[in-house]
């Protein structure tokens, strides 16, 4: 047993033996039948996509991946640019230091973010949450871009985080809900490769808007653009929705129990009404609402939220000596006991928790959550102040350095697509997860010798390019790996758990970055720099651009450069050690087999409908649900 999924035959080896792994042909247990139908409700949105994919015709279909392809260059257009513009838009109120705080904030939002938009699109529809989280997106980025002081530059940054996450996660639930295990990792591959180009383009943008119209066009740029990219899309979604509901699709795909209660339902409540009245329609709006809040389990987020939160944000805010103070020591208490409040809820009290017991149980799901928490975390701990550190310790001009930070992406996009083709010819995963974070671990151990003002450039480089190249392996091996072991139900969720765990490894990173940074900088500063008062120190600390003003050379440039080559030196031998652990994890993968169905675990198509072995050998297609079925001809013999 395997999360609640039983194997059947697995698939022959070369050698005419069985691999000893899942293979295609595995199918869900009775167990796991009986929760997935009881939370029927919470997955209309799924039957919906499989309805709309059974209307769309040839045209439809191309304009929806091209649809995907316009919105995903955007996306890496806003990626390869904006990450420039925080340094800058701190600065100019004297707060660079609180780079970490705020980077730490948004991975939080990010993280605790995705259950919640991934239960609204399987409650709703994946066109709905489209249009939710693009309001986000709009409102975020119009609040940075006004934003009077670096306190409302956070506040957007928060709604900002809950669009962007959203609008990055609709498409690879989307990706998922349209393709095949077999070319799954291709297509989630080639979303991401408009960063090849944006990885060039961006800098020169960002450089150019930095220099003449300034930080706040950067961002204000967005608010334009992305709403003409996503309406083609969103079009497209809501278009198949309606034109399936119309042609009463989505009620056949839903069982047939779900049907004669919702059917019941309806009669009772309408004959309530006309007894009752209004009285007993808010009694209906309540319970709806109450409904909809057990289905998105918001008080299990509420708490997950709370306890990283309170955990996280208190290592990075601190300042030499005052993770021993009472506030501090408070909140990592409160943090750690909502952590296990949180632990308690979720087994024993929520209906539909965030986290379903079949998850935890599901080997693929935690280890590839666990593999991504930790890669992330070693990636952010040096990628943090990275940017901050080349623009102080190398000669290098501003749309240089802006090339070098985006040079990750770039290898990461380029690895992904060689990893999406791998896996569509070997039809196994697991290889190629392992063979990345092994890559991975090198790039992130030669930085520990590349870090300095005296290191060869290409050796720094070198560094991004290996990191970059093994987290693309890694990054599309293990989602897919983890997607193949659920049901189609269950994808939008299990994605968004997967993202949840790596997300809070990236808010670690970054508090762990900005905890390390905050207790050694300042007495850095002081080493290298005694002859300058502390208020000099304090301004080098906190602002950039009063270090960068400086000509190379300078004594007081070249001790802010000595300091902070010590920092990054303990940042670098921390990655290094948490690095270790995803190799490690990655060996106890299920290596699932990557055929052409929806994923490993039943036999369903992509529109809902399930082949199944009929007593004369041949097959039959039908709902996945248990609903009418199609007889399809005998396997020639």
């Amino acid at each position: 047993m395997l999360g609640g999924y039983r194997r059947l035959p697995t698939e022959p080896n070369s050698h005419g033996g069985d691999e000893e792994v899942p293979s295609h042909s595995s199918e869900v247990d009775d167990d796991t039948v009986s929760v997935v139908v009881l939370e029927e409700e919470a997955h209309v949105g799924v039957k919906k996509v499989e309805a709309a994919l059974q209307v769309y015709g040839r045209y439809s279909r191309w304009v929806l991946f091209a649809s995907l392809a316009l919105a995903s260059f955007v996306y890496s257009l806003d990626a390869s640019t904006t990450s420039a513009y925080l340094t800058f838009a701190t600065s100019s109120f004297g707060e660079h230091s609180l780079i970490g705080a705020i980077t730490v904030v948004q991975s939080l939002i990010v993280a605790v973010g995705k259950p919640v938009i991934a239960k609204i699109a399987d409650v709703s529809s994946r066109g709905t949450a489209y249009v939710t989280v693009l309001c986000f997106y709009v409102l975020g980025y119009s609040v940075i871009a006004s934003a009077p002081s670096v306190g409302a530059i956070a506040g957007g940054i928060i709604l900002y985080a809950i669009g962007n996450t959203g609008l990055q996660l609709l498409t690879q639930i989307v990706i998922a809900d349209i393709t095949t295990l077999t070319w799954r990792g291709l297509v989630v591959s080639l979303a991401a490769a408009p960063f090849i180009i944006n990885g060039f383009i961006g800098p020169n943008i960002s450089s150019a808007i930095i220099e003449n119209l300034g930080w706040r066009w950067g961002y204000g740029m967005f608010v334009i653009v992305m709403p003409l990219v996503l309406a083609p899309l969103i079009t497209t979604l809501l278009w198949g929705e309606r034109k399936a509901k119309k042609l009463a699709l989505v009620d056949s795909l839903l069982s047939s129990t779900r049907s004669r209660a919702r059917s019941l339902s309806h009669y009772s409540q309408a004959s309530q009404r006309s007894e009752i009245g209004f009285r007993l329609s808010y009694t209906i709006l309540k319970q709806r609402l109450r409904r909809i809040a057990e289905q998105l389990d918001l008080v299990g987020l509420v708490l997950l939220g709370a306890a990283v939160s309170l955990i996280l944000l208190p290592l990075t805010m601190s300042v030499r000596g005052s993770l021993k103070s009472g506030p501090i020591i408070a909140m990592l208490v409160v943090g750690v006991a909502s952590l296990g409040v949180f632990a308690y809820w979720d087994i024993r009290v929520a209906k539909v928790p965030v986290i379903a017991p079949r998850f935890v149980r599901n080997r693929s799901v935690i280890l590839a959550a666990f593999i991504g928490f930790f890669d992330f975390m070693s990636f952010y701990l040096t990628f943090t102040y990275l940017y901050s550190f080349v623009l102080v310790v190398k000669p290098w001009s501003l749309i240089n350095a802006t090339y070098f930070i985006q040079i990750q992406s770039v290898g990461l996009t380029f690895s992904g697509i060689i990893a999406g083709i791998s896996m569509r010819y070997l039809h196994r995963y697991k290889y190629v997860l392992i063979i990345g974070l092994i890559v991975r671990f090198v790039g992130v151990t030669l930085m520990i010798h590349s870090r300095g003002a005296d290191s060869s450039d290409v050796e720094l480089v070198a560094t991004q390019i290996l990191q970059g190249l093994g987290g693309g392996l890694a990054a599309i091996s293990s989602q897919v790996g983890a997607q193949a072991s659920v049901t189609h139900a269950d994808v939008a969720i299990i994605t968004a758990l997967v993202l949840l765990l790596t997300e809070i490894g990236a808010a670690t990173g970054n508090a762990c970055a900005g905890a390390i940074w905050s207790n050694t900088m300042p007495g850095n500063l002081d080493k290298y720099l005694p002859w300058l008062t502390e208020e000099q120190r304090a301004e080098l600390y906190g602002s950039i651009t009063s270090v960068t003003s400086l000509p190379r050379g300078d004594p007081v440039r070249e001790g802010v450069i000595q300091a902070y080559d010590d920092t990054m030196k303990v940042m670098v031998i921390a990655a290094i050690v948490v690095s270790v652990l995803p190799m490690l994890l990655a060996l106890g993968m299920p290596n699932w087999y990557l055929g052409d169905k929806q994923n490993a675990v039943d036999d369903t198509d992509l529109d809902g409908r399930k082949s199944v072995e009929t007593e004369s050998g041949g097959s039959e297609v039908g709902n996945a649900n248990g609903g009418d079925m199609l007889r399809t001809a005998d396997p020639v013999a």
